[in-house]
């Protein structure tokens, strides 16, 4: 009876014991002990009402916050972006310090040789700077402790957030659009009155690294996935496009209404546009009065909008873009996964291109082609960085490089073009880069790379992924990418996320890749050391290793494709290539012997590889 109830007892500690382990939270010492994925969530309803002719704003927020997390949070934290448009911000203090500022933000005092450069944001007038003052704020219906530190306001918690536990907050805010200088403001070059974008109070985001409260300095972006519900009340001739479904077409008119329904508001003076955006984690809006609103829908797809200018230079070429962009995010859905909105914006607006939540900012006056090419880019962000949702700042290779690479592919099938590599350019950036003595590993802060020549993320990360095709095989790239879309979609992976995708879908070791090019600054270098009748000898010059294609021709005007393996891959990729000994890479050189002998041998016939010295991958015996 004794032994019975001892076993019972330890049974029951068994249970208890693995019960605490399967919710992967340690009650002693306060932690995860098993890992899981978990993301917070996060509800915000704003009403906006816009002045026009002060550009500023009121603001009320309600948010509702989600701790989907096993830590117990004593304080949050939100960006306020637009208090970097200030003479004494962080992002000023950098434009003015670093040797290569982005030149939208500075004019040019002196010569292109010998440069001078002036901050633009430091010229800004109290009523041109771009200022979030937070007046009130309470959690739960009890006010709160905050303070603004720069472009970020510190909040003390009244009552923590438990683990799986809500809490609502409520901020009341004034706010003043900048003066347009880098992505958002009012006036852009192209005479857009407002271009909306990190406009609000944004609640930073909490992960299992903890708090991203990083100040807002030049680039890149970070955010909670959560609902929007906006309103936004303006001046009645102002034209909106942006994030979200508009709720009410059939009171605003502008193209948005029901055909059947004619919207008389001649005795308005301000129109209230109320917009939903379901799952997204940022959201953005741009108005003019001068907008044309054109709607192209595809056909088992989403609707796009388009708002430009009424500027009779460029409607030719905002009129053709429309079946482009259509064609464009059709090879999208296809080639990575099916985009999972109801509508796309392309606004003329901004600085350049930037991607937003559901559309994207461009500006309008240029050629056709590049018009395309900058829609193409910035739509292939929809995928990378908005739904696949990485952390911009530190793997701003995951969204630029990525996106860089899928574009490209994408621009040359909607124009019709053909190469050898439509990642070409990508590869001269950045080997250009690489043998300039400038690079910085791509695994930097993307605030703080030295200068901004060095910002390595769209080569460098577009590079990667061509290279991984290379390795791993074309139908295992394509179903990774496909793979990883379906996986991580609507959640916030890291480079290890996408390498294990890869990993389980080709059936090889590949973080010796990953860790090699995010982590370091070492080149890809091999060349043909010798021939010797039917022996070939080949040297590992730089430091990163690669499994390697090679190209034989033989003295009888035969030729034969090999492939020799990475022995870190513990495997290879498929390919009617003769496959050799796999190559280890502490060894500096590596020999096989052909059946017959050799005339010539070309490591790498393709040009997949980034190899800082081609000129020694091709070898003619004498």
């Amino acid at each position: 009876m004794k032994i019975n109830n001892f076993f019972w007892v330890f049974a029951a500690m068994f249970m208890v014991t693995n019960f605490a382990s399967s919710q992967n939270y340690d009650e002693k010492y306060k932690s995860k002990i098993v890992p899981s994925y978990w993301q917070q969530h996060v509800v915000y309803d704003m009403d906006i009402d816009m002045d026009v002719e002060t550009f500023r704003y009121t603001g009320v927020q309600k948010l509702e916050y989600t701790n989907n997390s096993p830590d117990t949070l004593t304080s949050v934290f939100y960006h306020l972006y637009a208090n970097a448009f200030q003479p004494e911000s962080e992002m000023n203090a950098r434009l003015t310090t670093i040797k290569d500022p982005d030149g939208r933000m500075v004019n040019n005092l002196g010569s292109k040789d010998e440069p001078n450069y002036e901050s633009r944001i430091s010229k800004l007038n109290d009523d041109e700077i771009g200022f979030i003052k937070v007046n009130s704020l309470n959690q739960d219906g009890t006010d709160l402790t905050y303070s603004t530190v720069g472009t970020v306001l510190e909040v003390k918690l009244n009552t923590p957030i438990l683990p799986g536990e809500k809490s609502t907050f409520n901020m009341k805010f004034d706010a003043q659009v900048p003066l347009q200088i880098r992505r958002s403001g009012r006036n852009n070059s192209e005479g857009v009155a407002l271009s909306m974008a990190q406009w609000y109070p944004k609640l930073a985001e909490y992960d299992e690294e903890g708090w991203h409260a990083d100040p807002y300095i030049s680039r890149e972006f970070y955010g909670v996935w959560g609902d929007f519900n906006v309103n936004i009340t303006i001046d009645k001739d102002y034209v909106l496009g942006g994030t979200g479904y508009l709720q009410n077409p059939n009171e605003i008119g502008h193209g948005y209404q029901d055909e059947a329904i004619k919207v008389d508001i001649k005795n308005k003076e301000k129109l209230t546009w109320k917009f939903f955006a379901p799952n997204v984690h940022d959201f953005t809006w741009a108005a003019d009065p001068d907008y044309v609103h054109d709607v192209s829908k595809i056909e088992n797809g989403p609707t796009i909008h388009f708002l430009y200018k009424n500027n009779p230079e460029i409607k030719e070429n905002w009129i053709n873009l429309q079946p482009k962009a259509s064609e464009i995010l059709k090879y999208f859905s296809e080639t990575i996964g099916k985009y999972p909105y109801k509508q796309y914006s392309v606004i003329q607006a901004g600085d350049g291109g930037m991607e937003y939540g559901m559309c994207t900012f461009i500006t309008g006056n240029r050629s056709f082609e590049s018009l395309v090419g900058v829609t193409a880019h910035e739509m292939g962000h929809s995928w990378f960085q908005f739904l696949l949702g990485t952390n911009e700042l530190k793997y701003g290779w995951m969204d630029e490089g990525y996106t860089s690479y899928f574009s490209n592919m994408a621009n040359e099938k909607v124009l019709n073009k053909t190469s050898d590599n439509p990642s070409a350019g990508l590869y001269r950036g950045y080997l250009r880069l690489a043998k300039s003595g400038l690079e910085e590993p791509l695994s930097t802060h993307s605030d703080h790379f030295d200068i901004n020549g060095a910002y390595s993320v769209y080569t460098k990360g577009g590079v990667f992924l061509s290279q991984l095709k290379y390795i791993i095989g074309e139908d295992n790239f394509d179903k990774t990418i496909k793979d990883y879309f379906n996986n991580w979609a609507f959640k916030h992976p890291d480079a290890n996320d996408f390498i294990r995708i890869a990993e389980k879908t080709s059936g090889m070791n590949l973080h010796w890749y990953l860790s090699d090019w995010l982590n370091t600054t070492n080149t890809i270098d091999f060349g043909v050391k010798n021939i010797e009748g039917n022996k070939v000898e080949i040297e590992r010059l730089g430091k990163t290793p690669m499994p390697i294609d090679l190209n034989v021709e033989y003295t009888d005007g035969t030729s034969e494709q090999f492939n020799i393996p990475l022995r870190d891959m513990r495997g290879n990729k498929p390919t009617e290539s003769t496959i050799l000994e796999d190559w280890a890479w502490a060894y500096p050189t590596y020999s096989f012997e052909a059946k017959k002998p050799i005339k010539c041998v070309t490591i790498d016939p393709n040009n997949l590889m980034a190899d800082i010295n081609p000129e020694n991958n091709t070898f003619t015996a004498k």
